[in-house]
């Protein structure tokens, strides 16, 4: 009979292992077809430089040492870079990536609860609602959060094997289980909280507490050592790093939190007009906050009162509410009132208050049975359904942004990204539509002068350069260490003919951002007008070492080496143009130049064809008039 038992309790649990990855995966797999965003997708992989580099030992060393984007998560970085050597600039192998580490945590975290409580069905449902929660899309659907899913990954990995060493207690798997922590530190600092959440489950439900009553605290805080040196330690980087980021004043912050707080508490029971960006209000109703401040004393002294008879309620809240303090708004880490992502974490605790607080309201057994198990199918089906709606919103920035302004009231920061993504596809008038809006809205905020500079983009592709200048004086005077402005500034005069000028902005941008590739490209291109071919050369070997990626650098410093009858290093340098973009019309153009002139008219006629396919005649044409290509 027990035999049976056990066989009969092992399909169970691999039933619940396939239905949750396989519905997991349905839920999430129409992310596989969609693009980058134009919200930090730029900063974490496609204008980023050291990403694209591949796996090399700058790259690891360049990992391990940034504090880029405003984070030290050199693991985050090195997955990133992973990526890229698999998958290029394919956004899909991105999303797949994000989306198989959050099925691991889903299973891993079944497993967790499932070991330490023996209850399958419970434990399914705390993985299920984690799963498949509408809350849960802007961490799996957005490229530049891979922090959110790998760190959460290895938290669940992290505890999994806290378990496995609580059974047996010795030095080697304690090891395993510090490991993992500082792995989950290295993805994402929001991992702090784990060894207050170990002492938790120590009370509940793994019950360590019991075994040591004589010395309630002492020892779970000497085991714990480690992990909160480890701690404290990553938690002062996050603070150093976020220095550089202006955010509102604390006392603006002090109301939002309890008001964020109580938000992602009605978000999970009703989760609607979510978007990837919520403003911060420095005015909030005063009612608002009280009542806010009222629902979490109440809840916490509810949770308190019932600790020793329904332990579960007590530790689900107190995970949801330990692991959300530090991105409540308190500590600043951002210019936002609230994220969908940062409930990743937290929304296990409500779960796990869920998942044992709710059979309590049913006695009868053959009661749960019949009401219960269907009544959580319906809840977790409709939850899938929003969520497949919910992250269809994420297709691109056009449909994230325009769903954002929906939903949402004065939200600066999306008029400006939904103008960025309409810029990209050729519509600057529809752009500085929203530029316009992210000005108004927002006088003072950082998005108003970056909103400057891409609406002088926007002008300057309208062939309204003056307008475009005033723009961009603008953003300067909003923030004189803007290098982007003066880049952009520059760029116009170097189209008007004003060298000089274009010259002191690009000099300025290469001061103020010495390694960013484009102030250097930009001068060369300047010098190269100029006739100051050495000064050219310089710039553009400066913006190869930042970016070797850049086609266009080897492309043009090999005009320069042309012009200074250095053949043999420009046919150099335009086959490594070629190499790195396939497709470069103008550089097999140039380089079946070079070959003709060198008399080698079978190397030019070909790179003259290729050149000609793409879309650039102008060598085949020539060669083809004197006779020298058929």
């Amino acid at each position: 009979m027990l035999n049976k038992l056990c066989v009969n309790s092992k399909k169970q649990k691999l039933i619940v292992y396939i239905v949750l990855a396989l519905v997991t995966l349905a839920v999430f797999w129409q992310v596989h077809q969609f693009d980058f965003v134009n919200f930090d997708d730029n900063i974490y992989v496609t204008q980023n430089s050291h990403i694209q580099s591949g796996i090399t030992l700058d790259g690891l060393r360049w990992a391990f040492s940034t504090t880029y984007a405003e984070f030290w998560h050199p693991l985050t970085w090195l997955s990133l870079i992973f990526d890229h050597q698999f998958y290029g600039l394919n956004p899909f192998g991105y999303h797949l990536t994000n989306l198989i580490l959050h099925i691991l945590s889903t299973l891993l975290l079944f497993w967790l609860f499932n070991r330490m409580t023996g209850t399958i069905w419970k434990s399914a449902f705390v993985a299920a609602l984690f799963a498949l929660h509408p809350l849960r899309v802007e961490s799996v659907a957005w490229i530049a959060e891979r922090k959110d899913v790998l760190s959460v990954f290895f938290w669940m990995l992290t505890l999994c094997l806290y378990v496995y060493y609580t059974e047996k207690p010795v030095i080697k798997r304690y090891l395993l289980v510090v490991f993992c922590f500082a792995c989950g530190l290295m993805s994402k600092s929001m991992v702090i909280t784990l060894p207050l959440v170990m002492i938790l489950l120590d009370y509940w439900p793994i019950g360590r507490f019991q075994s040591r009553e004589n010395n309630l605290m002492l020892w779970q805080l000497r085991e714990k050592i480690p992990f909160f040196v480890f701690s404290a330690v990553f938690a002062i980087i996050t603070l150093c790093t976020q220095q550089s980021v202006k955010h509102a004043p604390l006392n603006s912050r002090l109301a939002n939190a309890p008001v964020s707080f109580a938000t992602y508490l009605a978000k999970t029971f009703w989760p609607h007009n979510l978007a990837v960006f919520y403003p911060f209000s420095e005015q909030l109703p005063i009612w608002q906050i009280l009542g806010s401040v009222l629902l979490i004393l109440v809840i916490s002294a509810a949770v308190i009162a019932v600790a020793r008879r329904l332990p579960y309620l007590f530790v689900g809240w107190l995970w949801y509410t330990i692991t959300i303090l530090p991105v409540i708004g308190i500590v600043p880490v951002g210019n936002f009132a609230m994220a969908d992502r940062f409930t990743y974490l937290p929304s296990i605790g409500i779960a796990i208050m869920l998942a044992w607080g709710i059979p309590l309201l049913f006695r009868n057994k053959d009661m749960r049975k019949n009401i219960l198990f269907p009544a959580a199918v319906v809840f977790l089906i409709i939850l899938s359904v929003l969520t497949w709606e919910q992250c269809s919103y994420w297709k691109n920035s056009v449909t994230l942004f325009s769903h954002a302004l929906r939903v949402t009231k004065d939200n600066a920061p999306a008029h400006n990204n939904l103008g960025l993504a309409l810029f990209a596809e050729g519509k600057s008038e529809e752009a500085i539509y929203h530029y316009n809006e992210a000005i108004r809205i927002t006088p003072i905020t950082p998005h108003h002068f970056m909103a400057y500079n891409n609406r002088g983009l926007a002008y300057n592709k309208l062939g309204q350069h003056q307008m475009a200048i005033e723009d961009f004086n603008e953003a300067i005077h909003l923030k004189q260490d803007y290098a982007e402005a003066y880049n952009n500034r520059g760029t116009i005069y170097q189209k008007l003919g004003q060298y000089q000028r274009a010259i002191e902005d690009f000099s300025e941008a290469i001061r103020l951002k010495p390694d960013d590739s484009s102030g250097y490209f930009n001068r060369g291109n300047t010098y190269i007008n100029l006739g100051r071919y050495q000064q050219a050369i310089e710039d553009f070997n400066n913006a190869i070492r930042l970016d070797p990626a850049s086609s266009d650098a080897y492309n043009n410093r090999a005009f320069i080496y042309i012009k200074l009858g250095r053949y043999q290093q420009a046919l150099e340098d335009y086959s490594k143009a070629i190499l790195l973009k396939s497709d470069y019309a103008d550089a097999y153009n140039n380089r079946a130049l070079v070959y003709i002139n060198l008399g080698n008219k079978d190397l030019g006629c070909a790179d003259a064809r290729k050149a000609c396919a793409l879309g650039v005649c102008k060598t085949l044409e020539v060669a083809g008039v004197k006779g020298l290509c058929h």
